[in-house]
């Protein structure tokens, strides 16, 4: 991380000077400050690493509709010390599934840098910038100057992309305009759906060529971005432009620029899926080659008994939690700084210090039931898991003494469950490895009933499900928290598979090299291949047989796959999907009861409010006002 402190130190001055500045904003403060920012190589290093400076920002899930109206997550609305999450502000992105979104002061605002937004219309223009007088400095080796513009072009691509995926079609900002620019000029227009996605991968094409594969010096450059998360990348934004909301959506078909040119494709086009996946092969060829491989468990000193199934579990957590491993294609510089709201207190250490653990990041029941039985399958398809009675309770076995506390009563659904679901949901009775305690014949348990996981009135989670997934083992709250910190994992090997099987369905339907991307990624979790888990164990033995059918196995296999990790939120809406998931009220135990049979008592939390419209995020009204050559974003 060391060349991103630089940064702060070096541009910093910079970036103040135009923080207050509103989109396009063509009189900028810093001009007088550019040659010197450009002088030598290192001073025109300082200024590209402030050109990463909001790509780092997006490691914060706080900031992530991917992750904050997913619907994986909520985040207690009646809570006695609102600013719990980072300061007043900080849940923000929640309340977008709450019906708050608004134009007059959006939530999640990227185009202008507000309500947990960023900037990015500020990070491109410094990308052009960059761009502009990169061929400044006289001591800056030519093979250098070739990876610098190859890291703005892909900086500049990704911001763009950002944007597309929030707001549609969008102006494209190619150039930093002077500062004589006209008023008019500079009053960009948005450009159609497809020329944005098409100007993306222009830039990322262009910048493959002279990113280096891999990072050779990782202490001083881990971080920076390399042709294989170019090219992963490139597969992602193919496959956003191929999904149904993007690629002849009939809802935005009506949409016009000012100029009465159509802003969306109007008919479908197939062909999209096969670029995107001819991408995804490209991406998953050039990790593998360059050593990208799935997570394997690496034990530490300490471990008093850990079981196969605790280690299974505990290797299912590292692909995320144990930073840089072979599996993460893509990992962003900062760390997850929630990990205190993600867990459950299991401890007495713990509970004596109130600032130790907030636990209000809740997992609905319905994220909890996404994953499937034992067996492969969802759980209302298994015709051997007793689905009618899975609110009722029973008491931990010997069969689950590595996922249950034994005689421990919890709900009927927590058994027979498939081993992600207890390495990513920390649950009433589950037993939680770690924490200071390594013995899992002896484990710390979650006691959300009446013991240190119970419920408080300020710092609670309001389910009675945790994502377990985000807190690796080794972290001990108490009163001197020992936290083991990760940098955030942006895309993982996994994710590459899933959206590359993706793809070959949509292109040609069911297939034996389709199955075996789903397999790749269920053999790790210990579950059957897809065929033969839905000839053995389903009620619709023959749903993977059709293109249709197969397609829901993928989504929910990418849902249950990259739980937690910021992806949803962006697959439910790229696939039109996520005003489904959240149609109905989202529930939980009754967190609020120190009995059993209080707490066992389905309960509403909230109704989500999501629309049509909230596909896409809108504009605020000030930009509208300052240049009525922009469109607003549809139904907005």
């Amino acid at each position: 991380m060391r060349f991103f402190k630089r940064t702060l130190l070096v541009v910093l001055p910079v970036i103040l000077s135009v923080s207050c500045k509103k989109y396009l904003d063509v009189t900028p403060d810093n001009v007088a400050t550019l040659n010197s920012s450009f002088a030598n190589a290192n001073e025109t290093q300082a200024y590209l690493f402030g050109c990463y400076s909001n790509m780092q920002g997006l490691a914060d899930v706080r900031r992530n509709a991917g992750f904050t109206s997913s619907g994986e997550v909520i985040f207690p609305i009646d809570l006695l010390d609102k600013n719990t999450l980072g300061g007043a502000g900080g849940d923000n992105g929640f309340n977008v599934m709450r019906g708050l979104q608004n134009s007059p002061n959006p939530i999640l605002n990227f185009w202008d840098g507000y309500n947990m937004g960023l900037n990015l219309w500020q990070s491109i223009r410094m990308c052009n910038t960059f761009l502009d007088n990169v061929d400044q400095p006289l001591d800056l080796p030519q093979f250098q100057r070739n990876r610098w513009v190859a890291e703005a072009k892909f900086l500049k691509a990704y911001y763009h992309y950002w944007l597309i995926r929030m707001y549609g079609p969008i102006p494209l900002s190619d150039v930093a305009l002077p500062v004589n620019t006209p008023t008019e000029e500079a009053r960009l227009k948005q450009q159609s759906v497809d020329s944005c996605f098409g100007y993306v991968v222009s830039l990322l094409d262009q910048a493959i060529p002279d990113l280096p594969d891999v990072i050779q010096n990782a202490g001083a450059e881990a971080g920076r971005i390399t042709s294989v998360i170019a090219k992963a990348v490139k597969a992602e934004v193919l496959a956003t432009q191929a999904s149904p909301l993007f690629n002849g959506n009939p809802d935005y078909a009506a949409i016009k620029g000012k100029e009465g040119q159509s802003l969306f494709p109007v008919a479908y086009d197939a062909s999209k899926w096969q670029r995107a996946a001819t991408a995804c092969k490209e991406a998953i060829d050039a990790a593998v080659a360059t050593g990208a491989a799935i997570y394997q468990f690496r034990a530490s000193g300490g471990i008093v008994h850990m079981s196969d199934s605790t280690k299974q579990l505990v290797t299912l957590q590292g692909a995320v939690t144990d930073p840089w491993n072979t599996e993460q294609v893509w990992t962003l510089n900062p760390q997850f700084g929630w990990q205190y709201m993600a867990s459950p207190r299991v401890t007495a250490d713990a509970a004596s210090n109130g600032f130790a653990v907030y636990s209000n990041f809740s997992v609905p029941m319905a994220q909890s039931e996404l994953f499937y039985t034992q067996n492969g399958v969802p759980i209302n398809e298994d015709r051997t898991w007793d689905y009618a009675n899975r609110y009722k309770t029973q008491a931990g076995d010997d069969a689950h003494k590595y996922y249950i506390r034994k005689g421990y009563v919890t709900a009927r659904g927590n058994f027979y469950r498939e081993a992600r679901y207890y390495a990513d949901v920390a649950f009433d009775g589950s037993l939680w490895f770690g924490s200071a305690n390594t013995d899992d014949n002896n484990a710390n348990y979650v006691n959300a009933v009446n013991g240190f996981a119970a419920y408080t009135p300020t710092r609670y989670n309001v389910t009675g499900y945790w994502p377990k997934k985000l807190v690796p083992w080794q972290t001990a709250f108490g009163q001197t928290t020992v936290q083991t910190n990760y940098s955030w994992p942006f895309m993982r090997l996994p994710a590459l598979w899933l959206l590359y099987a993706e793809c070959l369905n949509e292109v040609s339907g069911p297939g034996t090299e389709v199955y075996s991307y789903i397999d790749k990624v269920r053999e790790r979790a210990g579950l059957p291949g897809v065929v033969q888990a839905w000839s053995n164990f389903s009620r619709n033995p023959g749903k993977y047989g059709s293109k249709e059918g197969l397609r829901a196995i993928i989504h929910q296999e990418r849902r249950i796959e990259l739980a937690f990790e910021g992806q949803a939120g962006w697959d439910l809406r790229r696939w039109k999907e996520l005003q489904a998931v959240l149609n109905g009220p989202f529930q939980g135990w009754n967190a609020k009861q120190r009995t059993v049979q209080g707490f066992y008592q389905l309960t509403n939390v909230y109704q989500p409010v999501f629309g049509l419209r909230d596909y896409l995020f809108p504009i605020q009204d000030y930009d509208m006002l300052t240049n009525p050559n922009l469109v607003q974003t549809p139904y907005w």
